[in-house]
């Protein structure tokens, strides 16, 4: 045996590892955001409840292992040495995109993520190897792809979508009809029957299903069980009842903390069973492939004559690997960072109150949110009103003073775990490689439509961010395939220098990821210590960049509308929605959600910064209107403006260009001296446009180009003495902020 084939198990073993770090921190949210949104109990108890689910279902997975293996391709058509760069390329392509997933904060599938990485990469051998041989590579690829599996696989993926959103609507709706959102009083009757039947069904998928996936119980126990199955699961039922009357009336405990707890370890346990092969089936499937080759070299075999037909046999997986990477998985849980960001995004979008989105407005979104509300109006008109107000009451959200800042209540919570864990069991209990992320998501989406947790000031913003989310979705699949094509491309053709080229790749890329996410967390925590005079002069120093490129793009668009350049105003358009963008997120997910905790000592500080952003805001929409009605006048083909305009218009332009060099030398100095000479200057500027207004209504125009001309010019003059205003606004905020 080669040394190199020691050195490619040694570094999937190596990857395996990253992987199941970098998995977690991206499926973490899967299973924690009900749990933390509906703050259930403190974070260290909701992660010490999942760590159990997760060592418990990792033992669940065996059987999940064959689709590394023989899920995708067809293992006979390779031969060792190409089934170790596949599985190679396969591993290295994971670990790159899923911890860039996790940088950006956005929950992908580790599923398909996998699926499509296996069938890039046998494609690429495939195709490499056909063209070596001088084969057909359209007539012969499709002996080389499990075509049939591969397909009902990637099927089943993109439909549990639907599948999970249909459930999530329908069971949500019809729990808030039973408990509404006063649920407290319902709940003392009927909570010890709903909590009872919740853990009936999470016990039958997720422990008489799972079990059959074990590798540690004996056989003769799982055919008992399976055996007598219905009195298993009425005794369940009634054992399950009688324990919640009892911790309900007598032990005095809140069962629905305690059911989504039960859910958390259930849909952690699922999600271990279901996606530990995400993370290990590859070096697993490579594992095996080292000793069939190890006993075909034993025999007097040659290793370029073996194929790998071997690999579509089934497997039981070694309980200790399985172990230790659901131990593995429980550190990642416990300590990774990124993975609050990626339970941020879901929790965000599934909370009940309005405030600050994310997301921004998609087109297609406000299509949905319009036609919605008239079918909701329509429905509401043809339903008998006795119906109506009875469905109206039920769904009464709480007033604000019962409102204990929850993203949504423990019967949604509930919902979500229990919904997500049936499915997820189930989907593993039949061995088909559902995708956790999707169905998690797509659950907590659907209960949140039916709980009304989207109104009409809210409703656009999160479904642009569900559109945005599942758009990420498929990214992965194209983005998976495509990377692992590349890669093992490069792995069969560059042989050793080939994984040396790769392997240092991948190593740059997660050290430069853990750099930028340690400096990203570093640069909010310096920008928002307004007790530190050097974090107010930093902002001074943003300030006077922002204007610096107001003024660069103010002149630019005035010198491109004069000399109609269409394609430079859409350009400058097109930069300033980006920097009204940095903007509106800058003050959305650093500067308010900071303040909320400000120390009392520096509230008056946070304030002054409040102002210096609104007026940063300010001054970047009068240019954006400026820049707009510019190039919407070019691009409807219209007449430009006229010479008197245009020479009027380039001289106060140039009073313009004068001024705003002296407020941002004042704002990176710090030095506020000047600040009365500049009012002077700014209300001297002012009148002077206040003057070319009075001067050109008094020209008087009846042509209707020049009409047109004439609403473009007041235009242009009125904002840019908006503009003007504003930045001086900025200027006195600014050192208000440095002097308060």
């Amino acid at each position: 045996m080669d040394t190199i084939y020691i050195v490619i198990l040694g570094i999937l073993l190596l990857l395996a590892g990253f992987d199941l770090v970098v998995g977690v921190s991206n499926d973490a949210a899967n299973f924690l955001n009900s749990a933390v949104g509906s703050r259930a109990a403190s974070r260290s108890i909701i992660i010490a409840v999942a760590a159990v689910g997760v060592v418990i279902g990792s033992s669940f997975s065996s059987g999940m292992m064959e689709i590394a293996r023989s899920g995708v391709f067809v293992p006979a058509q390779f031969n060792f040495h190409d089934i170790m760069l596949l599985f190679l390329a396969v591993m290295l392509t994971d670990v790159i995109l899923l911890d860039l997933f996790n940088t950006f904060g956005l929950p992908t599938s580790t599923t398909v993520s996998l699926v499509f990485e296996l069938l890039g990469a046998a494609i690429a051998v495939a195709v490499y190897n056909m063209c070596t041989m001088g084969d057909n590579v359209v007539q012969d690829l499709g002996a080389y792809i499990n075509s049939s599996k591969a397909l009902a696989i990637v099927t089943g993926i993109f439909a549990s979508v639907g599948v999970a959103f249909t459930c999530g609507i329908i069971v949500m709706w019809i729990s808030r009809l039973i408990f509404s959102f006063h649920y407290k009083k319902t709940f003392k009757y009927l909570g010890a029957i709903w909590c009872g039947l919740a853990l009936t069904a999470i016990t039958y998928f997720a422990v008489f299903k799972g079990l059959k996936g074990s590798t540690l119980l004996d056989k003769e126990l799982l055919k008992y069980l399976d055996t007598h199955l219905h009195y298993c699961i009425m005794a369940a039922f009634a054992g399950w009842t009688i324990l919640m009357l009892f911790l309900q009336y007598i032990a005095r405990v809140n069962i629905l903390k305690f059911i989504v707890l039960a859910g958390t370890m259930s849909l952690a346990l699922a999600f271990a069973g279901n996606d530990l092969v995400n993370f290990i089936g590859v070096f697993m499937a490579g594992q095996s492939s080292y000793e069939i080759a190890q006993a075909h070299v034993a025999a007097g075999g040659n290793l370029s004559d073996l194929y790998m037909g071997d690999l579509a046999k089934p497997v039981v997986a070694d309980w200790r690997y399985l172990l230790a990477a659901g131990l593995i998985m429980v550190g990642a849980l416990m300590f990774s960072k990124k993975a609050r960001t990626v339970t941020e995004t879901e929790v965000n979008l599934a909370r009940k109150n309005g405030g600050m989105e994310r997301f921004g407005s998609a087109p297609p979104a406000r299509l949905l949110v319009r036609y919605t509300l008239k079918f909701a109006q329509t429905l509401t008109r043809i339903t008998p009103a006795p119906i109506a107000r009875f469905i109206g009451k039920r769904f009464e959200p709480l007033p604000a003073s019962e409102d204990n800042g929850q993203a949504f209540d423990l019967i949604r919570a509930s919902v979500n775990l229990t919904i997500a864990a049936l499915l997820i069991s189930l989907a593993t209990s039949l061995k088909l490689p559902l995708s956790t992320t999707y169905v998690t998501f797509m659950v907590a989406m659907g209960s949140s439509l039916a709980d009304r947790a989207w109104g009409r000031d809210s409703a656009v913003y999160r479904i642009t961010g569900v559109m945005t989310v599942i758009g990420g979705w498929f990214f992965t699949a194209f983005a998976a395939c495509t990377a692992a094509f590349v890669c093992a491309m490069v792995l069969m053709a560059g042989g050793f220098g080939g994984i040396v080229l790769m392997v240092g790749i991948v190593v740059i890329l997660l050290v430069k990821s853990a750099i930028m996410h340690k400096n990203k967390h570093k640069k909010h925590v310096e920008e928002l210590n307004l007790g530190n005079d050097a974090t107010l002069r930093g902002i001074g120093i943003g300030s006077a960049e922002l204007l610096g490129r107001v003024l660069g793009i103010y002149k630019g668009a005035i010198d491109a509308l004069i000399t109609e350049n269409r394609k430079q105003l859409k350009k400058l358009r097109k930069e300033t929605k980006e920097i009204g963008k940095e903007l509106r997120d800058k003050k959305n997910f650093e500067i308010i959600p900071s303040l909320r905790h400000i120390s009392p000592d520096l509230v008056d500080r946070g304030q002054l910064l409040f102002r210096v952003t609104e007026s940063m805001q300010a001054t970047v929409e009068s240019l954006n209107i400026i820049v707009q009605a510019s190039f919407s006048h070019i691009d409807n083909n219209h007449a430009g403006l006229d010479n008197e305009q245009a020479q009027e218009l380039l001289a106060l332009t140039e009073h313009v260009a004068k001024f705003y060099p002296e407020l941002c030398d004042m704002l990176r100095a710090s030095n506020y001296a000047e600040l009365e000479q500049a009012l002077e200057e700014a209300t001297d500027l002012s009148e002077e446009f206040a003057e070319s207004i009075r001067h050109h209504l008094l020209r008087g125009n009846e042509d209707e180009s020049q009409a047109r001309n004439s609403i473009l010019y007041l235009n242009l003059l009125n904002e840019t003495r908006s503009m003007i205003r504003r930045s001086y606004t900025l200027m006195k905020d600014q050192k208000e902020l440095l002097e308060g």
